[in-house]
């Protein structure tokens, strides 16, 4: 058994700010004895304005939030993901990428961003992120101290094969940091991410961006932390907070040894 917290944030373009909200969240987290915490998408700057984001952005080893986070985990000797950041890999170039730090401040892994937010939901809210970033083309996975975990992020969540792939390489944690629009959140958000844990047996850590934001955009939070069996095991409703859940990382083998599905596909 382990200890996972999930955060969330409200986001702004202040990366001071986002750092500032994250390491106290973080405090909170290491109080309640988590052994990996994980931080929602766009943690450290929350813009879809390339030009802005260009101006802002850094290149990994530049960037205040991660090595800020990566003290921290050193400090209190606790893995934690960085569900998100937008990270300067060329002059004009930006990626959406995940980054995993280690309880001694490493980065082990980091994942880009595959699937683009390219939306239209209506006439007042588009989405193009394939105008602002670089698609990610690598799958990406890590064997933890308690097991596998699955690296995706957002808008990821609606394309079943990556996580099959994912679960079929071994991965009995998913995680799927977010920054879900309200108003796909409140008809998809839940349904999408219980079936990714059932369909593939494994937990689902899915941390949120919640609220209205500087920029008036509306992300719907509801940050879950589900079982493999799709049961909630916790929930956060709009606020910026933590929710921490104990996980059992045999629970995943023992449902696909009774139903074998991974293996019959």
């Amino acid at each position: 058994m382990f200890r996972v917290s999930c955060i969330q944030l409200r986001s702004n373009n202040d990366i001071k700010y986002n750092l500032d909200q994250t390491t106290k969240f973080i405090k909170k987290a290491v109080k309640q004895k988590s052994d990996l915490i994980i931080t929602p998408e766009v943690s450290s700057y929350f813009s879809l304005n390339k030009k802005e984001l260009l101006k802002v952005c850094t290149f990994m080893d530049k960037d205040i939030y991660l090595n800020g986070v990566r003290k921290l985990a050193k400090k209190y000797k606790k893995w934690i993901l960085i569900g998100s950041l937008i990270i300067k890999i060329g002059k004009n170039k930006l990626v959406n990428r995940s980054v995993l730090i280690d309880k001694n401040g490493r980065i082990k892994s980091f994942y880009d961003k595959i699937h683009m937010f390219d939306v239209i939901l209506s006439k007042k809210e588009k989405y193009l992120e394939s105008k602002n970033f670089y698609a990610g083309k690598k799958i990406k996975s890590f064997k933890l101290p308690w097991g596998r975990i699955g690296l995706s992020i957002c808008y990821d969540l609606r394309f079943p094969n990556l996580y099959r792939k994912l679960s079929k390489k071994g991965s009995i944690f998913l995680s799927i940091p977010s920054a879900f629009t309200e108003t796909t959140g409140k008809k998809h958000w839940h349904t999408l991410l219980k079936a990714r844990a059932i369909e593939n047996f494994s937990y689902v850590f899915a941390p949120a961006q919640g609220g209205t934001h500087y920029n008036g955009r509306k992300t719907f939070g509801h940050s879950l932390i589900i079982s493999p069996d799709g049961k909630i095991l916790k929930e956060l409703k709009k606020n910026q907070g933590i929710i921490t859940a104990k996980i059992d990382q045999n629970f995943p083998k023992k449902l696909r040894a009774r139903i074998p599905s991974l293996k019959n596909d």
